[in-house]
């Protein structure tokens, strides 16, 4: 296994991992997607490929702070496949996207998991991650 940037070309098992996320129907959109992330220079997406093909995937995006020394790294979507959990594939991933996140002068990683996806809380535990009660979200549009 070796993590790698993304290609157009992983678009369907991507959209893919999504679906099994419970996101379907991304087959129509995720390659203009995955070409903007590509393209816009505080985003960023790997893949964990290995012989069998893609076996996961990291969307993170960068933000800048005014007031905090540090920036931070947000996870917006992170899945590996079922039948590879437990491999390390997920350790490595977060692995990777730690050390971009130093890279680019972020001092934290913020994700947002659903509470019903408590077996992803506990492997952010184990990575680190300590939960903050802090977001709130509003719909737009």
């Amino acid at each position: 296994m070796h993590i790698r940037e993304v290609t157009v070309s992983d678009a369907e098992v991507i959209a893919g991992l999504l679906a099994s996320f419970g996101y379907p129907g991304c087959e129509e959109f995720i390659a203009a997607k995955i070409l903007a992330q590509i393209a816009h220079p505080d985003a960023r997406l790997l893949v964990a490929a290995s012989g069998d093909g893609v076996d996961g995937f990291i969307s993170l995006h960068f933000v800048p702070q005014i007031a905090l020394a540090g920036d931070f790294c947000r996870i917006s979507y992170f899945c590996v496949a079922e039948d590879k959990r437990g491999h390390g594939i997920g350790e490595a991933l977060e692995r990777a996207a730690a050390a971009l996140a130093e890279e680019r002068g972020c001092d934290r990683i913020e994700v947002h998991c659903h509470s019903r996806r408590s077996g992803a809380h506990r492997f952010y535990q184990r990575q680190g991650f300590a939960e903050s009660p802090k977001y709130f979200a509003k719909v737009v549009g």
